[in-house]
């Protein structure tokens, strides 16, 4: 297990360096899965125009469709992580492309943009809470040009199955039964694909259309899961205020020994495997 100098150090990270571990280790794995799903399912506008990207992060797929619109799109990209806008920005500069692709510090759910002002309006929600899913939708509708595809994506319900029931397992084992029962509203929060359709209808675009990809993600150990950029700083992070109070460090390095013996156990000499259901929902601004 790690030492308690180790965790002290994992747990006070600063933004500039969370920022960091999501262009290393959470965008070239996690963010390029759903992105693959834009790149499969959403034209680029056929004219020259203005593209917005709700969540770029540290804007690498921000860059990818501007190739693939061959330099027609003036991009901008906005996040809610100034430290990860400045990495995006700095691509872009060091690309030469600074003046086709704007990176702004945005609330993806309060937009500083006027109504139907881009010809594409594309997004990852994939690391915000679903609560905000519905906001999220109704300003990205909000700006999109009458006519303008709007296109989101997101996790859907029945991913991170495995985990869950582990979880649960390892509160158990803690002896923490009274947080236990707080585990399926961690599973509930997650929208089917239908509520999500919904939530783009009520948000005003017409002819919705959703796809769905079932990914999965492969640990050799309990405590290589739990040490994972990945999980330990952006996933377990929710998982673990939604369930126990925040200021009982005692209680999490409990379950965090219980999660790494029971993924160990339960294994069985292979890869403990968390499955995600990626998810990009679409529709046209009427």
């Amino acid at each position: 297990m790690r030492s308690e100098a180790v965790k002290e150090i994992l747990m006070n990270k600063t933004d500039r360096e969370l920022a960091f571990l999501y262009d290393l280790y959470v965008a070239p794995d996690w963010s390029e899965r759903f992105a693959e799903l834009i790149n499969e399912h959403v034209k680029m506008p056929a004219k020259e125009g203005r593209a917005l990207y709700v969540g770029a992060a540290t804007g690498s797929h921000v860059m990818l469709l501007h190739e693939r619109s061959s330099g027609q799109l003036t991009i901008t990209g906005v996040d809610e992580s100034a430290d990860r806008v400045r990495i995006a920005r700095a691509k872009a500069t060091a690309a030469k492309r600074g003046a086709e692709l704007q990176f702004q510090t945005s609330r993806l759910d309060v937009l500083d943009y006027p109504d139907n002002t881009f010809a594409l309006v594309v997004g990852d929600a994939t690391m915000i809470e679903p609560e905000r899913l519905p906001d999220v939708l109704a300003e990205m509708s909000r700006v999109a040009a009458r006519g303008a595809t709007v296109a989101l994506n997101i996790v859907s319900a029945s991913s991170f199955g495995e985990f869950f029931s582990i979880y649960w397992e390892a509160l158990h084992s803690a002896e923490l039964d009274e947080h236990a029962y707080e585990v399926p509203s961690l599973i509930n929060e997650l929208p089917t694909v239908s509520q999500v359709e919904e939530m783009a209808a009520g948000a005003g675009l017409k002819t919705i259309e959703s796809w769905t990809s079932l990914e999965e993600f492969h640990f050799p150990s309990g405590e290589e899961f739990l040490q994972a950029p990945l999980v330990s700083d952006f996933l377990l992070n929710r998982w673990f205020d939604m369930v126990l109070p925040a200021d009982d460090e005692h209680s999490r390095t409990q379950v965090e020994e219980q999660i790494v013996k029971l993924i160990d156990e339960e294994r069985a000499d292979l890869d403990f495997v968390l499955s995600i259901k990626a998810t990009l929902v679409a529709g046209r601004k009427a």
